[in-house]
């Protein structure tokens, strides 16, 4: 609805992550994403727009839902988004490190076998040269 009915440019690309609605419906707290932005502070201008456009998509509510009320529409900038991809990246990250340390640790391994088998070799064939 928001994409059909506001057509300021400023809202862009909007999705709504999640709505908390009060007890007595009359007030709701609407979270939602502005595609390509991650910050607050660069959705500052999206939400004003959906805020001062509230009445408006509230009024379009009450029209197409059969609901007694219709709660007053406060929006709000989810980061939530934003905050899961970074730590996804994080944790791809910590992943790739710790799998590169495995690798290299296993090659230290390898050689130390390596050099202390031949070391045992080679004092094996000391004594017996003796």
């Amino acid at each position: 609805m928001i994409q059909q009915e506001i057509r300021d440019p400023r809202v862009g690309m909007v999705s709504i992550t999640d709505v908390e609605v009060s007890r007595d419906m009359s007030h709701a707290k609407v979270y939602a994403t502005v595609l390509g932005i991650e910050t607050k502070a660069e959705a500052e201008e999206s939400m004003t727009v959906l805020n001062r456009a509230a009445g408006f998509l509230r009024t379009q509510l009450a029209r197409n839902s059969n609901a007694r009320t219709t709660p007053r529409l406060h929006f709000y900038f989810d980061a939530s988004v934003s905050r899961g991809q970074h730590l996804s990246a994080l944790i791809e990250k910590a992943v790739a490190g710790d799998s590169r340390d495995d690798n290299n640790s296993e090659n230290a391994v390898d050689t130390n076998v390596d050099s202390s088998t031949d070391s045992s070799i080679d004092s094996n064939l000391d004594s017996k040269a003796e």
